[in-house]
């Protein structure tokens, strides 16, 4: 494991040459094909000093290296503008240097340092390459959400330590707190998590940081720090399991409820990148509450949809990001007819909206039917709400893709344009894993 951390950080030391922007994105890809042909064995494998994979670290780490291969094909305008390109690419390294860090500790107060670690690059993503004055707000936001919520945990972290002895994943999941006295640790330890996933009504932060960031910093938002929440929760339940059986009903009640009401706040959007945002918000809610049942069909389900709401959510941000290229605006009132002018991009429109409301054949659709089926497994009263959802769901999808192409369209002065070659090989390189991934379903079920 130690050969990659070694890898990534002499590709840090090596960025600050010139006119090297592509040679270092085709090193990700080749760094993605070295690390996915090591593959895990059973249990943590792989392990050298305190860094060491299971099955739901490996797919974690590889996400965040297709991702950020991706965020620089996305990013090509900086070199045609000459925006800071090595800065860019270092920030870049940097926050993939500190996700595989984070996937691969194996101590919680290793995990904890480099979680906390991953806001610093992407906070200087959002304040020197977003789009309007609001991103200091919206810097602001993600910082104080995230760093209020994570004081509690290094708190419940040290006492922890105190109570077992160890920090050592493997050690913790021989031990768990019992009884009603450990309520406070519980909400420390899992506050910082719900914040970061995030949970509704300690989402707000989300959405701002979102429509200012950039789309490389959109990418990286929806398509790995999100999922930093559900794997350091995937984790904490080793310790927390006898305790959330008999407090997590609360979360689920939050995030079911949650979701209804953010996917009525979608159909309310106008604004292209908050509406993806919102989406986001809605998807992970029903993650939280598949994952807080803590059945097999439920933490399946969520790391399954993880990793396809990864791929998707930052698919369609780059379709965002490509319409307010030409457009200059992500405004649905202006973004409109698109059909008539892009008619080949319309394809992609609708392949990754099909993907995000879980139509067949996509990784998207597993994912749901394993978290409903924990979920109704769990209380048949929570099929009211799944069912709202899965509705709603539906409606905002449509919504995004009707309005932004069909219509009229908006600019008096009509013109055709085709895209580049370069933006259909960034969503193809989305779509794919999305659909491929289902054929190979089966050791999603194994990890535990």
């Amino acid at each position: 494991m130690l050969k990659f951390v070694l890898m990534l950080l002499f590709l840090v030391i090596g960025l600050f040459y010139k006119n090297m922007f592509w040679f270092f994105q085709n090193m990700l890809f080749i760094f993605f094909f070295f690390y996915m042909c090591m593959g895990y064995n059973s249990y943590f494998s792989n392990i050298s000093y305190c860094f060491g994979l299971d099955l739901v670290s490996y797919g974690l780490v590889l996400l965040s290296l297709w991702i950020c291969a991706l965020m620089m094909m996305a990013s090509e305008s900086y070199i045609r503008q000459n925006n800071y390109v090595n800065l860019f690419m270092f920030l870049l390294f940097f926050l993939l240097l500190m996700l595989v860090l984070t996937f691969s500790s194996l101590s919680v107060i290793m995990f904890y340092l480099f979680f906390e670690s991953s806001l610093i690059p992407t906070l200087f993503l959002i304040l020197g390459w977003g789009y309007q004055p609001e991103r200091l707000q919206a810097g602001i936001y993600l910082l104080f959400y995230t760093l209020l919520a994570s004081l509690p945990l290094l708190i419940g972290v040290f006492y922890i330590y105190d109570y077992v002895g160890s920090l050592n994943f493997m050690l913790l999941m021989n031990s768990s707190l019992i009884g009603y006295n450990y309520i406070f640790l519980y909400f420390c330890l899992i506050g910082a998590f719900l914040v970061k996933m995030p949970m509704f009504l300690v989402h707000l932060w989300l959405p701002k940081a979102h429509v200012e960031a950039p789309v490389s910093g959109s990418m990286i938002l929806a398509g790995v720090l999100l999922k930093l929440g559900g794997y350091g929760l995937l984790r904490m339940f080793s310790v927390l399991q006898i305790l959330g059986v008999k407090l997590n009903y609360l979360w689920i009640g939050v995030s079911l409820v949650g979701g209804v009401l953010v996917s009525l706040v979608c159909l309310r959007q106008t604004d292209l990148k908050a509406l993806i945002a919102y989406s986001s918000v809605a998807h992970m809610g029903i993650v939280l509450g598949g994952l807080m049942t803590l059945s097999l069909w439920g933490v399946s389900g969520a790391y399954t949809l993880m990793i396809a709401h990864g791929l998707c959510s930052s698919g369609l941000f780059c379709l965002a990001n490509i319409s307010y290229e030409r457009m200059g605006s992500r405004s649905l009132l202006i973004n409109k007819g698109m059909l008539n002018f892009m008619p080949s991009m319309s394809l992609w429109w609708f392949l990754l909206c099909s993907s995000n409301m879980a139509a067949p054949p996509t990784l998207n659709l597993l994912g749901e039917v394993s978290l409903i089926n924990s979920l109704v497994g769990w209380s048949w009263v929570s099929m009211i709400m799944l069912s709202l959802l899965s509705f709603f769901s539906a409606s905002y999808t449509l919504y995004l893709f009707a309005y932004s192409q069909h219509g009229k369209v908006y600019s008096g002065n009509f013109f055709f344009s085709t895209g580049v070659s370069r933006e259909y090989l960034l969503l193809i390189l989305h779509w794919l894993p999305l659909n491929l991934l289902i054929l190979k379903s089966g050791p999603c079920m194994l990890w535990i």
